[in-house]
């Protein structure tokens, strides 16, 4: 049994912001490093600024007082104050001047204490601010609106250089598409163009060497298969004649029948070689969709339902429309269950059994020569049916798709309700040169 699955959206983000963000980050990062270390060092050397300046006020004040006859303090100076921090207290004891930052507060206070004669201690506190806080202020103010600038700066840095990797890159996908979607002659590193040589110059050029080696080694598979379905074409048409000329009996019909088989394949072989050299050209003809598709299933199972939604005229190769659906019903027949039902709506035809459905892989992946699927279909074959039938689409401009139905009623992982090959032909078929026909213009 098949477990289910759970599939976890992922976020996709470009390159180009992905740089912008990457190069905001830094900016931001810098700039945050930088206006902390400018603001931590201009306060430091304010305050010490302010400690100098305070220390020559008491000094001057201590003058004073020692001069005066009233021994007034002056310069709002005390004597003996009660607050004067414990570290100038301790100088005082030691008989030393000094100063002092007290930073607890929100506004910093600059002590500043000298000892007098008479074992007084003459001090001066004043608390930082006025004009030392407005240059703080305007300082803070310049480094934010600086900062902001650099982050500003660096985003738009970042989206110019990004977008213009990420316009290279898109261009490579692009062409990286085209070449998976069978256009070799596309070159990712003529896509991309510019002036400037980078890393993306790198891998369009790995890109298409590997283009170029794979398409030489697909070219030389193509070969070989072909050159030895063309060389054993002459032995099993000979081992056909000699199985004619056997006596009857169940022996001869048993040879018969696996000389046939190997002569299908050799033939199917073959045109799986020509549709992949990509030299079949399609002969068109105006047709009535759902009358040819009703003739011909009829001609070739008659046993599959046959159900018209409306009818349309399409112009397109018969001979290879026909094969496509002798294809599909044959794998339907074969591979699943019944009822076959085919079903013409517009440009559009439906073949759906009611079997196991188609293998996991083909749905993946596409149809695969040599690749039966018998695990999920149980049944035997070489898988160039649908990958004939893929083949000669591809020639007619039409697109082949393959899905399983769910089973009705009900919806498990894993189950199905049938396979359902949808054949969509094309507005305008191309012609047997390779191109599109040109539509006449409007009076």
């Amino acid at each position: 049994m098949r477990r289910p699955t759970l599939r976890i959206g992922t976020l996709r983000t470009g390159v180009r912001w992905k740089i912008s963000i990457a190069i905001a980050a830094v900016g931001a990062l810098i700039a945050m490093a930088l206006s902390l270390v400018v603001h931590n060092a201009a306060r430091v050397s304010m305050l010490d600024n302010a400690r100098d300046v305070q220390m020559d006020r008491i000094l001057l004040a201590q003058r004073w007082f020692e001069t005066s006859k009233n021994r007034d303090p002056r310069f709002n100076s005390k004597i003996n104050d009660p607050a004067l921090p414990d570290e100038l207290q301790k100088l005082m004891r030691e008989n030393r001047r000094g100063s002092y930052v007290d930073d607890h507060g929100e506004t910093p206070e600059i002590w500043a204490a000298v000892p007098l004669a008479n074992g007084d201690v003459l001090s001066l506190h004043t608390e930082f601010a006025g004009r030392s806080a407005t240059v703080m202020k305007d300082l803070d103010r310049a480094l934010i609106i600086g900062s902001v600038s650099v982050v500003l700066c660096g985003s738009a840095l970042g989206v110019l250089i990004g977008g213009q990797l990420s316009r290279r890159l898109r261009k490579a996908a692009a062409a990286a598409g085209n070449v998976a979607q069978g256009n070799t002659d596309v070159r990712v590193r003529d896509a991309i163009g510019g002036l400037v040589r980078d890393e993306t110059d790198e891998l369009a050029r790995a890109v298409d060497a590997l283009t170029d080696a794979l398409q030489s080694r697909i070219e030389a598979e193509r070969r070989v298969t072909a050159d030895i379905a063309h060389e054993l074409r002459t032995p099993v048409t000979g081992l056909l004649t000699a199985a004619e000329l056997l006596p009857p009996g169940r022996p001869t019909e048993l040879v018969r029948d696996r000389a046939q088989a190997m002569r299908t394949l050799v033939e199917d072989v073959l045109e799986v070689a020509r549709l992949d050299s990509a030299s079949e050209r399609a002969e068109l003809q105006e047709i009535q969709l759902a009358e040819f598709v009703g003739r011909r299933v009829a001609a070739l199972h008659p046993e599959a339902e046959i159900r018209v939604v409306h009818e349309s005229w399409v112009n397109t190769d018969p001979r290879r429309l026909e094969r496509i659906l002798g294809n599909l019903l044959t794998n339907a027949m074969k591979y699943g269950k019944g009822p076959v039902e085919v079903t013409v709506e517009g440009r559009v035809v439906r073949v759906r059994d009611h079997g196991p459905g188609f293998p996991e892989a083909l749905l993946r992946e596409g149809p695969s020569r040599f690749r039966t699927g018998a695990s999920d279909r149980a049944g035997t074959g070489h898988g160039l049916g649908l990958t004939i039938a893929a083949g000669q689409a591809r020639v007619l401009g039409a697109r082949l798709t393959f899905r399983n139905a769910a089973p009705q009623g009900s919806t498990p992982l894993g189950a199905s309700g049938g396979a359902i090959a949808v054949l969509w032909l094309p507005e305008h078929a191309p012609t047997n040169t390779g191109s599109f026909p040109m539509l006449p213009l409007d009076d």
